[in-house]
């Protein structure tokens, strides 16, 4: 994401800890994704963002659209039948 380094390491956290204090581990999510247990199994995900543009890109990552649009595109360009930016720019 941009500007943000995620650890490799996640947090796991019952969920009785997350509804005791939800902003605390927000903030923590920002740096590292928490892994919500529910009777000690995993149940869910937290994960922060620092600023707009984190949650923008998480979204586009996200989005079966957005990725449907780029693996088209790469598809073109292995196939030849991209238009190249040059020509477009003429």
């Amino acid at each position: 994401m941009a500007g943000a380094v995620r650890k490799s390491r996640i947090k796991e956290v019952p969920l009785s800890e997350i509804k005791d204090d939800l902003s605390r581990f927000l903030r923590e999510a920002e740096k590292q994704e928490i892994v919500i247990t529910r009777h000690g199994k995993p149940a869910g995900v937290l994960i922060g963002f620092e600023s707009e543009d984190d949650w923008f890109e998480y979204k586009l990552e996200n989005d079966p659209r957005f990725l449907q649009r780029i693996e088209q595109a790469r598809k073109s360009l292995r196939t030849g039948r991209a238009t190249r930016l040059e020509d477009v720019a003429q």
